[in-house]
């Protein structure tokens, strides 16, 4: 399975941005996707899932409100639209993928595969 992410690039704080994620390789369009981020020094961590179907939607605290997750309809390019976007959303963005069902998609130990990232710079 090969992840291609892009959309990531420098934006003023309050602006926007959009992410895609292309999945290829497999059946992608049956398996859940998530975005995650890393801060320079810091752990990855979650920002949005969804699942195979796109009907189900998760967000960090952080996302909610301003980041919608979104699937294309043949169902292997995963979305991430940014609004109101701050400073500290800086990092590199991740798509991922699992191979199996029924997992916490919050968790980045339940994801197999991996995007190689795009970096999002938001200045003040």
């Amino acid at each position: 399975v090969q992840l291609q992410a892009s959309g990531g690039g420098l934006v003023q704080a309050g602006g926007s941005l959009n992410l895609s994620c292309a999945a290829s390789g497999r059946t992608s369009k049956d398996y859940a996707m998530g975005w995650f981020r890393q801060a320079p020094k810091k752990g990855r961590e979650f920002v949005a899932a969804t699942s195979w179907s796109g009907r189900t939607t998760y967000y960090a605290d952080s996302a909610e409100g301003r980041f919608t997750i979104s699937r294309a309809s043949a169902k292997n390019t995963v979305y991430l639209q940014m609004t109101d976007l701050k400073p500290e959303d800086t990092a590199v963005y991740f798509c991922g993928a699992p191979n199996v069902y029924g997992i916490d998609l919050t968790q980045e130990a339940s994801y197999t595969y991996w995007g190689q990232g795009t970096l999002v710079t938001v200045s003040s």
